[in-house]
């Protein structure tokens, strides 16, 4: 049983050796997971999460033991859901180019910060009321930019898989001052987005 117990802790002691990169290496880590989508803001009622989809990949460069930068692409469905008599989903999708510091607490588990652009790429209106359902394109009502602060943490598992879990906060407002048809409850909104993927980190 003792010798059970030592090979166990030896095993453990190989994998946090290990659990992330050398200072001076670039990594390419492939990730895919899942969002959980809102606005935020002072004059919006009856909004809640509604889910979709992020994929995509992050470089990441090792600049020592305690610290790495990254950066990335990632296509991601935001958006949110309305219950105002009548079911509405506005329907956004973003290209995010994130920009993050990574500190390493401990071997392999990171906290992270740092900014995030936007591209707005699709927003769409859905509605829904007494089996009629009807779609319009908002997109030229909505702000084609979006700024945000991800904050989040991530873990590695033996250098190759990365659970990550970041909260965007948006800055900027989602939708245009001039909005004036009909889409007025989103005119102080702000993006509020948590993020859950799981990627794969490849050494170059």
């Amino acid at each position: 049983m003792k010798k059970l117990f030592l090979i166990a802790v030896a095993m453990l002691a190989t994998l946090s050796v290990s659990a992330q990169s050398e200072p001076g290496t670039f990594s390419l880590k492939p990730m895919v997971g899942a969002t959980l989508a809102n606005f935020r803001g002072s004059d919006l009622e009856d909004n809640k999460m509604k889910v979709g989809i992020v994929a995509g990949a992050e470089g990441i460069y090792q600049l020592s033991d305690m610290f790495a930068v990254s950066g990335g692409l990632l296509y991601s469905m935001q958006g949110c859901k309305f219950d105002s008599g009548f079911d509405i989903k506005l329907n956004t999708e973003y290209l995010n180019i994130p920009v993050l510091a990574n500190i390493y607490v401990a071997k392999g588990f990171a906290l992270k910060a740092g900014v995030q652009l936007g591209l707005l790429t699709k927003a769409k209106a859905k509605a829904k009321y007494e089996g009629v359902e009807e779609n319009v394109d908002i997109k030229d009502h909505m702000k084609s930019i979006d700024l945000s602060i991800p904050v989040g943490l991530s873990y590695e598992i033996n250098n190759s898989f990365t659970i990550d879990a970041r909260y965007n906060f948006g800055l900027s407002k989602v939708s245009k001052e001039d909005n004036h048809h009909g889409y007025e409850y989103v005119t102080d909104a702000y993006n509020s987005v948590f993020m859950l993927t799981l990627g794969y980190k490849f050494d170059m």
